[in-house]
Order: structure tokens, then sequence, then C-alpha cells
């Protein structure tokens, strides 16, 4: 090695450059043990794909369904009640009614929301259940 080359070498680790590109390799190596972590999380995960999708979709469905037979039950209730009332089956709802509607709506969408959360998972659970008594009689 000439002297050139032996100045150029130590200029670069006085300015800091060797820090620099230990930091890199350090922050790589923190990136590799994440992505190790994620891995490994996923691999050791006993939800499938269409599990995961089971779980996600069910309870949004149910949820969508039952708001819409909510929906049409007051309606349906709000129309008899106008009839009744001497006005048209479409005439407008106060605004009282219209908060009524809405808490009512909220509270019932929450209990169904949760309750077919539960059940989805509960048939994964079970599901699972039932692949391990399988392959433990084998």
């Amino acid at each position: 090695m000439s002297d050139e080359t032996t100045r150029r070498r130590h200029a670069a680790n006085d300015s800091g450059f060797s820090s620099t590109a230990d930091e890199a390799v350090e922050a790589l190596h923190r990136v590799d043990e994440k992505v190790d972590e994620l891995r490994n999380r996923r691999l050791s995960d006993p939800d499938s794909l269409g599990d995961k999708l089971f779980k996600w979709a069910f309870p949004s469905i149910i949820g969508l369904v039952a708001g819409k037979a909510f929906q049409m039950m007051w309606d349906r209730g709000a129309s008899s009640r106008n009839l009744a009332r001497g006005r048209a089956a479409d005439a407008p709802q106060g605004f009282v009614a219209s908060m009524l509607f809405a808490a009512a709506s909220a509270a019932f969408g929450a209990v169904v929301s949760q309750l077919s959360d539960r059940g989805s998972k509960a048939f994964v659970a079970r599901r699972h259940r039932r692949h391990a008594a399988r392959r433990g009689r084998r």
C-alpha cells in the first residue's frame, strides 16, 4: 500500500465515515431482527387466510343485514304511526324521533356487532379444536 492510500484511509476514519457505516450496519441488523420476528409471528399464527377473512366478513355482513332490517322495521312502524295520525305514510319524522332512531339503531348495531364477532371467533376456534382432535387420532 502506498502512503497516499494510507493517508486517505486515516482521513476517512477521522471524518466519521466508519461510524456512519457502523450505524448503517446496526440499523440494517435491527431491520433484519424485526423482519425475523414478524415472520415467526406469521408462521406461528394458527389462523389461515380463510379464517381471518371469515372473522372479518361475517360480522360485517351480519351487521349490515341487521342494520337494514332494523331500519325497515322502524320505517314500517313510523309509516303506520303517520297513517294513524292522518298524515301521509312517508311524512318526515320530527327531530326527537330522528334522535331516537339514531340512538336505538346504534345500540342495536353495537349488540349485533359484538355478538357476531364473538360468534365468528368461536366458530373458528371450534374449527381449530376439531382439526387438532382429528390430527391426534391419526
